[in-house]
């Protein structure tokens, strides 16, 4: 029926769910069940239900499990056993490294091994999804999951069917573009594309009219909240853009993707998170990785896909990053040229763009 939810939109609404507090049910079809809650915004009482299920279990990925002195058993993540006497507060600073320095974690955790990983495993890839701290409380039940969900109001996820979703490509749609007179060219157009999967919208911003036939002048910028639109200078973002728009006007053409991956794809709460850390000491790969984050977690998918729906095969790419120009070149955009954009170096990032040129690889 098509009134029934795709999988797409069960998705949606695991992550509407996770941020408000509510628990989601995942399961494999056949297979076993588990009621999963993001540790962020679990509460007290909440836990408390989910205790009442069975012994809840916290995944961390393995990457916070090694601050937390916790083994990585399953390779990408831990299962860590709550102790009887673990509540909301102690699960907040498992997954939040904020007073990790005052309070430290170290354990000994009673962290599993053995057995099935994959619902803890879509727990944790939900989390980040939804823009929250990859660290979930999961309570395995023998019951059906479907039925499970639809007799207390959860939303059930089939992890099965999720995965290539999650994993997978995101299809954009463009809603609207408009004509939009910029300082640097009153040539300027906004498009705006909506991935089908309800996260956030994209935008390219198109100077002039350049050729769909040869290499264009473009740019993939991250959302940058902070750098863009408050001149932050602990980064080189806002320069960057300005940069990139500035040399697209005076070349008369170009094509600027605004893609939301704030703080590389974690969300600005988490970067907010990040930055704190490093005012702890920590640099900009230390702190994602304590955080339960990969150093760099965009989808530089989305922009190749809205590159080649405006009609674009090969770009003259403006980064210094390396990995841009092979990412693009991996999903059927040619890079036939590299274009350096040296700008926004200060006294307060100079460490920060040298944890990008050590540990990113970043061409500075």
């Amino acid at each position: 029926m098509s009134l029934t939810p795709s999988i797409t939109e069960q998705l949606s609404r695991a992550r509407a769910d996770l941020r408000m507090g509510l628990p989601v049910v995942l399961f494999t079809p056949g297979g076993g069940a588990a009621l999963a809650a993001a540790a962020e915004t679990l509460d007290p009482a909440r836990l408390a239900d989910l205790r009442a299920l069975g012994r809840p279990v916290l995944a961390v990925t393995a990457r916070r499990a090694a601050t937390l002195k916790a083994r990585a058993y399953d390779g990408d993540l831990a299962r860590i056993a709550l102790p009887e006497e673990a509540g909301a507060i102690w699960l907040a600073h498992m997954a939040d490294p904020a007073d990790d320095l005052v309070a430290p974690l170290k354990g000994p955790h009673v962290t599993l091994r053995g057995g099935d990983a994959t619902l803890h495993r879509a727990a944790l890839r939900l989390a980040k999804s939804a823009r929250l701290l990859p660290a979930a409380v999961l309570v395995e039940t023998a019951d059906d999951g479907p039925a499970f969900a639809a007799r207390h109001g959860l939303t059930p996820v089939d992890v099965a069917a999720a995965a290539p979703v999650l994993e997978g490509p995101v299809h954009m749609d463009e809603v609207i573009s408009a004509r939009v007179p910029l300082m640097v060219s009153e040539a300027g157009r906004v498009h705006v594309f909506r991935p089908d999967d309800g996260a956030e919208e994209h935008y390219a911003v198109e100077i002039g009219k350049p050729p769909r036939d040869a290499p264009v002048l473009a740019r993939l910028h991250s959302a940058c909240f902070t750098g863009d639109l408050l001149g932050s200078l602990k980064c080189d973002c806002g320069p960057q853009l300005r940069a990139a728009l500035a040399a697209m006007g005076e070349a008369g053409a170009g094509v600027l993707l605004y893609l939301n991956q704030e703080g590389r794809g974690i969300g600005l709460a988490n970067k907010m998170r990040a930055y704190s850390l490093q005012d702890q000491g920590f640099d900009t790969v230390e702190a994602n990785h304590r955080l339960g984050f990969e150093d760099d977690e965009r989808d530089f998918r989305i922009g190749a896909e809205i590159l080649a729906r405006m009609g674009f095969g090969k770009v003259r790419l403006l980064t210094n990053n390396p990995a841009k120009v092979a990412m693009m070149r991996d999903h059927g955009i040619a890079v036939t040229e590299r274009v350096p954009l040296k700008v926004g170096l200060n006294p307060l990032n100079a460490k920060y763009l040298d944890t990008k040129a050590k540990k990113s690889g970043h061409i500075l």
